[in-house]
């Protein structure tokens, strides 16, 4: 009878494979390598995200090192030096990105700016993250009659316009750079709330939930042990979003009248102060210098965002 026994395939290559054959496979050398491509290919994909983080980090640094970057007050000018023209136009090197209309260097500006800028939508994003947090988590485990009110509570607030809302308590309480950040704060709750509620009433339906119920963990213990953990992406991706929504509402409160005051540097009252020079082609960079700062900042916010959720996302990080 002829012989039918298989003469290749998996046991034939098997068979073929030399101990230096495996070694080599997963030498250190080599599983470095495949670990380089694998991060290479994912900031690749991520190349987006990753240049908003980079343009972040460097934001960061110049609003931390503000004092020591730039010789200038912030807040004081000297009239005979206004409306210096920046480099690009003739200026001189002492003021780069020139000064304004009563003498105060521009780059100063910017840079304390930035950091106004950044403090006031991490502030009002940890406030709004923490009330929108505790709220959803009760409506989510809780249910019935809470989860009633607190989503009430909710749709009344989404029904006015975030800015709106914003207007008209600053208009009340009055403006200060601590009034800009409670209303800011507590009028961005709403979209933590709704992520986190439906996040608990999936989570809690989990077995092991469910089993810490029937062993007779408390509901403190469950909520702060077991579910709040769970929800560290969702909230960390959705608070990245609200810093840059918050720096533009700050901006625009600002551009109001209604946000920081003055002499306190603000990208959004910068760009009030000049707005009668919009027209004027040969000071046009008065107004878009604190315009392009904000429309870089909230970008980058959003870029390093969008990158967050791709990687915490298990569906999009294995396409990675």
């Amino acid at each position: 009878m002829p012989d039918r026994r298989p003469q290749g395939g998996f046991m034939a290559s098997v068979g073929s494979t030399t101990p230096e054959m495996v070694e080599s496979a997963f030498s250190p050398q080599r599983t470095r390598r495949r670990t380089l491509r694998s991060v290479l290919k994912a900031a690749w994909k991520l190349r987006m995200s990753v240049a908003g983080g980079l343009v972040l980090l460097i934001l960061i640094a110049i609003a931390i090192a503000a004092p020591i970057l730039t010789p200038y007050s912030p807040e004081e000018g000297r009239i005979a030096n206004r409306l210096q023209p920046p480099v690009w136009q003739g200026g001189s090197w002492s003021h780069p990105l020139g000064t304004d209309g009563i003498g105060r260097d521009y780059a100063t500006r910017l840079a304390y700016g930035a950091r106004v800028a950044l403090t006031v939508g991490l502030l009002a994003t940890l406030l709004s993250g923490a009330i929108g947090i505790a709220l959803g988590v009760l409506a989510g485990f809780f249910g019935g009659r809470i989860d009633a009110v607190i989503s009430t509570l909710v749709n009344i607030m989404m029904t006015f316009p975030f800015i709106l809302l914003a207007l008209a308590v600053i208009s009340v309480l009055g403006a200060s750079f601590l009034n800009v950040v409670i209303v800011l704060g507590v009028g961005a709750w709403p979209i933590y709330t709704r992520v986190v509620k439906f996040e608990v009433e999936r989570i809690k339906s989990l077995d092991y939930i469910q089993a810490g119920h029937v062993l007779g963990v408390s509901n403190l213990r469950l909520m702060t042990r077991h579910i709040l953990p769970n929800l560290v992406n969702a909230i960390i991706v959705i608070g990245t979003v609200q810093v840059a929504r918050l720096i533009i509402s700050e901006a625009f409160l600002s551009f109001l009248g209604l946000g920081i005051q003055p002499p306190t540097p603000s990208w959004g009252y910068m760009l009030q102060e000049s707005q009668a020079f919009m027209f004027s082609w040969s000071d046009l960079w008065l107004p878009t210098l604190p315009g392009l700062a904000i429309f870089i900042t909230a970008l980058s916010i959003n870029f390093v965002g969008d990158g967050l959720r791709d990687v915490m996302d298990p569906h999009q990080r294995a396409a990675l």
